[in-house]
C-alpha cells in the first residue's frame, strides 16, 4: 500500500489483492529462491555497514517467505488473512485518496483502482476456499477459533463492510461531480458481488469444518518458534531462557506496581492491605478503581485528554533536549472510522512512507459516552498508551523516518509476508513497536524535575500496566506456541498478573468485572495464538534498544549525546536492532 509513491510502475497495483492460486505462488516461490541465491554469491565482507545490515535484513526476509509457502504452506490455513486483506486493501486506499476541495477525496482514477480491487474479490475468496480444501485434505488445519471468529463471523462483517460501509465513504469523498455516477454504479455492483463472495466462504467453512471439534491447532512448535526468533529477529537465546525471562520481567514490573500502588493507597488514605500475594492484587485494583475517578464524562473530553497529554509529551521532549523536535510539529489526534472501532483501543496508522504530504494517524475509539468504557480512560490508563501511539512513540517515530526516507535502505521499508495477520513476518514489528514501548520507558527515566520523569506517580500506573502487559506476552506466546502452556493456562496467567485478578475464570458466571477481565484475557491469547511472535517484539526489543544504548554509551564516553543516538536507532527504519548493533557500535 502506497508503493505508487515510490514508483509509478506500482500504481495499478492499488487495484489487486494478492494471487494465492497454486501457479502464482510457485512462481513467487521461484523467484524468491533466485533472488536468494544471486544474494547469497554476495560476501557481506565487500559491502559497506549499510550494505552488509540490508544484506542480512534481505536474506532473512527471503528465507521467511521461502519457508512460508514451500514448507509451512500457510495459504492453506490463512483464514484470517483472505478474510482481513481485502478490507485493509481498500482501508488503506481510502485514507491515502487525495485530498481536494469542498471535503471531497479522491481523483477519478484513484476511484477507480478502489473499485477494481473490490471486482477482484470474488475470485480471490474462491481461490482461498481451493487453498483452504487442499489444506483440509493435507490435514493442515486452522484452529478452531479461527474458522469461528475470523472465518464465519469475520466473513459477515466484511460482507457488512463492503455493502453497507464503503458505499457511505464512496457517496461522502465523491460528492456530485460529474464521475461520481458511475463510479458509484460500478462500486455497488461490486460490493453486491464481494459481500455475496465473503458469505459463501462463510457458508463455506461452516460446511467443511466440524465447529464442534475444539482441537487446537495454533501451536507451532518448539523448532519453528526458535527458527522464526533466530531468522527474524536475529536473537540467539534459547527459548527455555527467553520462556523464564518473561516471566522475571513480568514480576519485575508486578512489584513495581504493588509498590506505586501501595504509594497511592497510603497518600490517599484508602486504607489497603498489601502483606500477601493475594491482597496485594486485590488492592491494587481496587487503586485502578480509584484512579477512574478521574476520567473523561464524555469522548469529546477523552479526545481532550488524549491531546492534552501528546502535547504535554512534546514540551517534555523539548525540556529535556530528547530530540531535535520542528517548532511546527504536531499530533492532531481522531476519532477512530466506525469500521475499525470493534478493534482498536487507540492505534497509530502510519501514512505511507514515499508519498510526499501524506500525514499518519493517531486514532481513539469513541465509547459513545459509555461510563464503563469511559472509566477506562483515565490518565492513569492512557497516558503511556498516548506516548506509545503519539509522541515520542509511533507519530514521531514514522514522521522523523519519513522525512529522511532517503537516508534509510528501501529494502527496510517492507513489511514482509503481509502487513498485519497470519501471514506476516513481523520483523519490522521490532522496530515499530520495540521503539514505542522504548518511548514509554524513555519518558520514565527520572529528570532534574522529576524520579518519574514525564510521568506523575498516579500517570506512572499506565507506565506499569503496559510494561506488565508486554512482559507477560513474553511468557505467554512462547508458552501457547511450544507447548509449555495450554490455551487455558495462558489465560489464567494473563488474569493473575496483568489483570490482577487471578480467579476471574472461576467468578465470571457471577461477577460481571471478572467475567469482562476474563473475556478480556481470552481476547488477548487469541490474538497471540494466531500471530507467534509478535507478541514478543514489544519488550524484546525496547530492552535490546536499551542495551545498544548502554553499548554505545560506553562507546562515546563523553561524546555521548542522548539525541543523538535516538536519529541514530531511527534512521536504521523498522528492523530488528539485533540486524544493526554490531555495524552501529562500530564492530
Amino acid at each position: 500500500m502506497g508503493g505508487d509513491g515510490y514508483s509509478d510502475a506500482l500504481q495499478n497495483v492499488n487495484g489487486k489483492l494478492r494471487d494465492f492460486n497454486a501457479d502464482a505462488l510457485n512462481e513467487e516461490l521461484k523467484y524468491y529462491s533466485s533472488v536468494l541465491a544471486r544474494l547469497l554469491e554476495i560476501d557481506p565482507e565487500d559491502l559497506t555497514p549499510t550494505h552488509q545490515i540490508d544484506h542480512r535484513v534481505m536474506k532473512a526476509q527471503l528465507t521467511f517467505l521461502i519457508h512460508a509457502i514451500d514448507k509451512l504452506r500457510l495459504h492453506e490455513r490463512a483464514i484470517e488473512s483472505y478474510i482481513v486483506e481485502p478490507v485493509n486493501g481498500v482501508m488503506g486506499q481510502l485514507q491515502q485518496l487525495q485530498a481536494l476541495s469542498g471535503g471531497l477525496f479522491g481523483t477519478k482514477e484513484e476511484w477507480n483502482l478502489i473499485v477494481k480491487r473490490v471486482q477482484a474479490i470474488p475470485s480471490y475468496l474462491a481461490t482461498a476456499k481451493e487453498n483452504l480444501q487442499t489444506g483440509i485434505t493435507h490435514g493442515n488445519l486452522p484452529d478452531w477459533r479461527k474458522i469461528q471468529r475470523d472465518g464465519i463471523d469475520g466473513s459477515n462483517a466484511a460482507a457488512a463492510f463492503f455493502v453497507k460501509d464503503l458505499p457511505g465513504y464512496a457517496e461522502k469523498f465523491l460528492g456530485d461531480r460529474p464521475f461520481a455516477g458511475s463510479i458509484l454504479a460500478d462500486l455497488n455492483n461490486a460490493v453486491t458481488d464481494a459481500a455475496e463472495a465473503y458469505n459463501d466462504l462463510g457458508a463455506f467453512l461452516e460446511e467443511h469444518f466440524d465447529l464442534n471439534d475444539h482441537t487446537d491447532h495454533f501451536a507451532i512448535g518448539e523448532k519453528e518458534y526458535q527458527k522464526r526468533i533466530v531468522n527474524n529477529f536475529g536473537l540467539t537465546q534459547p527459548i527455555s531462557e527467553l520462556f523464564d525471562y518473561g516471566n522475571d520481567q513480568t514480576v519485575y514490573y508486578e512489584n513495581k506496581m504493588f509498590e506505586t500502588a501501595e504509594q497511592i493507597a497510603e497518600e490517599n488514605s484508602l486504607g489497603l492491605n498489601f502483606s500477601t500475594d493475594e491482597e496485594k492484587r486485590v488492592s491494587t485494583r481496587t487503586v485502578f478503581e480509584f484512579l477512574q475517578q478521574t476520567a473523561p464524562q464524555d469522548d469529546e473530553q477523552l479526545l481532550e485528554l488524549y491531546q492534552q497529554i501528546t502535547n504535554a509529551a512534546v514540551l517534555y521532549g523539548r525540556e529535556q533536549n530528547l530530540f531535535d523536535i520542528p517548532e511546527d510539529y504536531k499530533i492532531d489526534i481522531v476519532y477512530t472510522p466506525e469500521v475499525l472501532r470493534s478493534s482498536l483501543f487507540a492505534a497509530y496508522i502510519p501514512a505511507p512512507p514515499f508519498k510526499s504530504g501524506a500525514v499518519g494517524q493517531f486514532m481513539v475509539t469513541p465509547t459513545e459516552n459509555d461510563p464503563a468504557k469511559l472509566a477506562e480512560n483515565s490518565p492513569s490508563k492512557i497516558t503511556a498508551v498516548a506516548v506509545h501511539e503519539g509522541f515520542p512513540g509511533h507519530d514521531w517515530h514514522f514522521k522523523f523516518m519519513a522525512e529522511n526516507v532517503g537516508a534509510i535502505s528501501n529494502i527496510r521499508w517492507l513489511p514482509i509476508g503481509s502487513v498485519q495477520d497470519e501471514l506476516a513476518m513481523w520483523s519490522d514489528s521490532m522496530g515499530a513497536e520495540g521503539w514505542a514501548h522504548y518511548s514509554e520507558e524513555l519518558m520514565a527515566e527520572p529528570s532534574s524535575d522529576s524520579p518519574l520523569g514525564f510521568y506523575t506517580t498516579e500517570t506512572y500506573v499506565s507506565f506499569l500496566q503496559q510494561a506488565i502487559w508486554r512482559a507477560a506476552r513474553v511468557r505467554v506466546d512462547i508458552g501457547i506456541h511450544t507447548g509449555r502452556m495450554s490455551y487455558d493456562n495462558a489465560v489464567d496467567y494473563f488474569c493473575k498478573h496483568v489483570l490482577f485478578y487471578p480467579d476471574a475464570r472461576a467468578n465470571a458466571d457471577t461477577d460481571p468485572k471478572a467475567k469482562a477481565l476474563f473475556e478480556q484475557a481470552d481476547r488477548e491469547i487469541y490474538r497471540y495464538s494466531k500471530w507467534p511472535t509478535q507478541a514478543i517484539t514489544y519488550n524484546l526489543s525496547k530492552n535490546a534498544v536499551l542495551n545498544l544504548r548502554d553499548a554505545y554509551k560506553a562507546k562515546m564516553g563523553k561524546q555521548y549525546v542522548k539525541r543523538d543516538f535516538h536519529e541514530k536507532v531511527m534512521l536504521q527504519g523498522t528492523i530488528s536492532p539485533e540486524f544493526y548493533r554490531d555495524v552501529f557500535l562500530g564492530k
